[in-house]
């Protein structure tokens, strides 16, 4: 549900994994390159990194780096929309990968509630969980905050938009059309195409092919699925099709694609 670690105790981080958490590193000290996906991200003192649920991740390059991993799943975190909101505000944890280094303002306070997080998970004391929930808010008003600081124009998805999109990653084995999908989480396809286009500037049936796309190219090079197991896993009854369709949005056929990695 909820987990802290220092960069020496994640050995889990040595080999790329997967999880379906979301993971915020912070480096204090050092400097340390972190995998995520097909991209490397080099992390100094004051850094943050945020990775979504079920994005590979991994540590590629430890230059005498110190720092936290803290991993927390959507359930522990998102309580209401408010908090799903929260987490994606600015593109913190973005669906679409959009992964950057935030070099953090007033890092002492994030640190201190690292700290307090480590403390609270570790003694356990009365409605420590509560206390742990808010200290990870303020670290993520924290990161936002920086952003603004730095001329970042706001960012604030709606949590309907982003219902539909943890909808589609929950359900890529069903293959779910946009109106499967509004009828799921009460709403009009409609409406999801306005609030898709709204935040992406792409219909919502684009937007779920560019997530099918992503998840393709992780079962495909970090999974080892072959072409045929991938297609299955992601609602293609016909692997032909899936080669089709993955060409067609990234120029290249699955089979190359594995062999590219």
């Amino acid at each position: 549900m909820i987990s802290i670690k220092t960069f020496a105790e994640a050995e889990e981080l040595q080999n790329p994994r997967r999880v379906l958490r979301y993971v915020l590193i912070f480096c204090t000290a050092g400097e340390i390159t972190v995998s995520v996906d097909e991209r490397g991200y080099i992390l100094i003192p004051n850094t943050v990194l945020t990775i979504t649920s079920g994005q590979i991740h991994s540590f590629t390059d430890n230059k005498n780096a110190e720092g936290f991993v803290l991993e927390f799943t959507y359930n522990f975190f998102c309580k209401d929309d408010y908090d799903m909101e929260l987490i994606f505000h600015n593109g913190l944890f973005c669906h679409f990968a959009m992964n950057e280094i935030i070099l953090i303002d007033n890092s002492q306070i994030v640190i201190n509630q690292l700290n307090e997080i480590t403390k609270e998970l570790s003694e356990q004391p009365y409605q420590y969980l509560i206390s742990v929930h808010s200290r990870i808010e303020l670290i993520l008003v924290e990161i936002n905050r920086t952003k603004i600081n730095r001329g970042d124009e706001i960012y604030k998805p709606e949590a309907l938009f982003l219902h539909f999109l943890e909808t589609v990653l929950k359900n890529f084995d069903k293959n779910l059309s946009v109106a499967e999908i509004a009828g799921l989480i009460g709403t009009t396809e409609s409406k999801l195409n306005e609030l898709s286009k709204l935040h992406t500037s792409n219909t919502a049936q684009n937007v779920i092919y560019g997530l099918i796309i992503s998840e393709a190219k992780r079962l495909l090079n970090y999974e080892k699925l072959s072409v045929k197991e991938t297609a299955y896993a992601l609602g293609f009854n016909d692997p032909f099709y899936f080669s089709n369709f993955f060409k067609k949005h990234t120029n290249v056929s699955p089979k190359t694609y594995k062999e590219m990695f």
